[in-house]
Order: C-alpha cells, then sequence, then structure tokens
C-alpha cells in the first residue's frame, strides 16, 4: 500500500491550499487516515484524523482546517484555510488500521510554507 501526498506549496498568510493524499489501494474504511506536519526543528505533530467519515482536530487547526475523505477515489484531502506562517511546515498522511494498530503506512512529505 503506497500514500501519495501532493498539493504543497507557498501561500500567503489568510491564503488556503488543498492537501491530498492518493492512496494505491481501495482501504480507506479500515484505516484512521491521519495528516500530521513537522515544523523545522520541531516535532511531528497530529494535525487532523478521519476514521469513517468522522473527523477530529488539533486545536491549533479547529475552525481552520477541514479533513475529508473520498472512497471512490482512495483519496483523503485537507482544506487549508485563513493559513499563518506558524503552519508552515512538511505535511505527510498516515494511515493506522483501526483493529491492527501496529499496521501503520505513511506518504511522502509536501511542504506547504505559508509567508508574504
Amino acid at each position: 500500500v503506497q500514500l501519495q501526498a501532493s498539493g504543497g506549496g507557498l501561500v500567503q498568510p489568510g491564503g488556503s491550499l488543498r492537501l491530498s493524499c492518493a492512496a494505491s489501494s481501495s482501504f480507506l474504511s479500515n484505516y484512521v487516515m491521519g495528516w500530521y506536519r513537522q515544523a523545522p526543528g520541531e516535532q511531528r505533530e497530529l494535525v487532523a484524523t478521519i476514521t469513517n467519515g468522522n473527523p477530529n482536530y488539533a486545536d491549533s487547526v479547529k475552525g481552520r482546517f477541514t479533513i475529508s475523505a473520498d472512497n471512490a477515489k482512495n483519496t483523503v484531502y485537507l482544506e487549508m484555510s485563513s493559513l499563518r506562517p506558524e503552519d508552515t511546515a512538511v505535511y505527510s498522511c498516515n494511515a493506522r488500521h483501526r483493529w491492527y494498530a501496529s499496521i501503520v503506512y505513511w506518504g511522502q512529505g509536501t511542504e506547504v510554507t505559508v509567508s508574504s
């Protein structure tokens, strides 16, 4: 199983971006899908997860970011709005099996830079 993240880039503060995470097989319903980020010099942090259509968010992104899943396309999205410089990071997607937590897949990161 492979995860392919895309959609990063340079955006001004207050702007928006949509990240995509495409899975190589049909399996989203069996996994907790998540977006993580890691800023330079910082530890990786959880941004948002979605399980069977139910989202959860880190407090730092609540009300600004939206995670969603399109099972037909095997793709998870992260819509980011009202972006701030502190959102600058490498964003990675992750899939963790709902019943076998040791089964985890990671996609490569996509870089998001929020700067004027």
